[in-house]
């Protein structure tokens, strides 16, 4: 079976198509500029040069369609016909409480997802069109929704709540969800795989760092502790996210400022971080060049991003009771050999012991502690959509997730 599987943005559009007999990635694509001037579309079929091509495209119905002829086009298509496409996976941000798993899309899940959009209103709607146009263009084929939040459902109580009115939760859902699940839950299986023991018989510290980044502690294949919560700004230092802060800070700032709660919360969003502290850029590699010239702000965000990973990792060794692996991935987990050196540095006494020749590698699956490591160290490429196919497929063939 061959599976589409889609992400909608608000105006940018990411797909890839798999055959599911081999998990092979037949092509991919980016549709960017969805409803502006200057849209676009760039398809990769594997093996191939790019193909970028500028058209308007007035809404994801029409940027989908784009996508659909592009995998069906003579040379660089991957299907003779749409009647290749077993089923197609949505990423879809947030299922709130509804979902602790993906699920084939039925009228009742688009009502649920509706009903979450408050909790995610720049995710929850593009993704809601994305499956919109693609049920109008392609009656009839399975669609199956994975959701961001899902994997964290099996968080227990007391580590999901906040100390807030009760009612707030009963209410309005106020409580932690968590994000990066699929990326959480792909990297977990691939560390089972990898150290050949059985998932449910390990205790794993995934460390997904990117522009966005999270931390989950994952007992015997379950989620019990993450660090995003209510909403993506929570937990690590990020990008451009604060992270953790004292709450008081957000009117604090407003009066001393004279601006908005609003207008703080931007700032907590896309002026902090990385950037805030910094006060160079919000990617990791700037901040990294700088902090080599001796810039100390540079030095210092490093270092806060470090500590702040840390922290994490202490903690959820301490609520699982020990580790078996801790795991990087994702941009800067993926990429950075000096972050990860840092962020392990003198965390011999837990069993965490780093091999600084091992680490020297980017984006290549490889257990990068020492030999004598009580605690694997692994560095393992996320790969999101290739969990959203096989959810999908998954779905479609048995009717429930590996």
């Amino acid at each position: 079976m061959k599976v589409l599987v889609i992400n909608c943005g608000s105006s940018s559009l990411k797909y890839q198509v798999l055959d599911m007999t081999t998990e092979a990635l037949l092509c991919k694509g980016l549709v960017e500029r969805i409803g502006m001037d200057g849209a676009v579309i760039t398809h990769e079929k594997i093996g191939m040069d790019k193909v970028v091509n500028e058209t308007p495209m007035e809404d994801h119905k029409a940027a989908i369609a784009l996508v659909l002829e592009a995998i069906q086009d003579s040379e660089h298509g991957v299907v003779e016909s749409m009647d290749e496409i077993g089923a197609v996976g949505h990423r879809v941000v947030h299922a709130g409480e509804k979902y602790a798993s993906s699920v084939l899309i039925t009228d009742d899940v688009i009502k649920a997802l509706e009903e979450c959009i408050d909790l995610a209103p720049l995710h929850n709607p593009p993704n809601l069109l994305g499956i919109a146009a693609c049920q109008e263009l392609m009656p009839g084929t399975p669609m199956v929704g994975v959701f961001d939040t899902a994997f964290h459902q099996t968080m227990p109580p007391e580590s999901y709540i906040y100390a807030l009115p009760y009612e707030y939760y009963e209410k309005y859902g106020v409580r932690r969800y968590g994000f990066h699940g699929t990326s959480h839950k792909y990297v977990a299986q691939r560390t089972a795989e990898m150290l050949n023991v059985n998932l449910d018989d390990l205790k794993i510290i995934t460390c997904h760092l990117g522009n966005g980044a999270s931390v989950s502690a994952i007992k015997r294949g379950k989620c019990i502790a993450t660090s995003m919560g209510f909403t993506p700004l929570e937990g690590l230092i990020m990008g451009t996210r604060s992270g953790d802060i004292d709450p008081a800070i957000v009117e604090f700032i407003a009066d001393k400022e004279g601006i908005t709660v609003q207008e703080v919360n931007t700032i907590l969003n896309k002026k902090s971080g990385i950037l805030g502290i910094s006060g160079i850029s919000s990617d990791m590699r700037d901040v990294l060049e700088a902090a080599e010239e001796g810039n100390e702000r540079a030095m210092l965000a490093l270092k806060a991003f470090a500590h702040r990973v840390r922290f994490y990792i202490g903690a959820y060794i301490a609520e699982m009771n020990g580790v078996d692996a801790i795991v990087f991935t994702a941009g800067v987990g993926e990429n950075s050999i000096p972050m990860r050196d840092i962020i392990c540095n003198d965390l011999g006494n837990l069993g965490i012991k780093l091999d600084v020749v091992k680490n020297k590698v980017r984006g290549k699956e490889l257990i990068i502690s020492r030999d004598d490591s009580p605690v694997k160290v692994l560095l393992i490429p996320t790969n999101e959509e290739l969990m959203i196919a096989r959810d999908t497929y998954d779905i479609v063939t048995t009717g429930k997730t590996r």
